[in-house]
């Protein structure tokens, strides 16, 4: 094997982990729901059925003294996900 052979395999390797690292963290970091949260208790009894999959739609709420805007967006099976939080103003 040649030192370029050996290299390009390196660089390989590296990419692959690094892949594989950032995938992870990402899936880590998923927002969970807080109290106020559509899904805090689990997703709703009550399905979107107009709705086409991957609709975007915003909810706020107060919790901890705060003002929230969490932002929603419809999956295939009709669940909700939840895609990003902002923390807006105190009380």
């Amino acid at each position: 094997m040649t030192a370029t052979t050996r290299k390009i395999v390196a660089t390989t390797v590296l990419l692959a982990s690094l892949a594989v690292q950032t995938a992870l963290a990402t899936k880590a970091r998923a927002l969970e729901p807080i109290p106020g949260s559509i899904t805090f208790q689990g997703q709703p009894k009550t399905k979107l059925q107009k709705s086409p999959v991957g609709s975007i739609f915003s909810h706020s709420f107060y919790a901890y003294g705060a003002r929230y805007e969490e932002t929603y967006r419809l999956r295939e099976d009709r669940s909700l996900e939840l895609v990003h939080r902002r923390r807006m103003s105190n009380r």
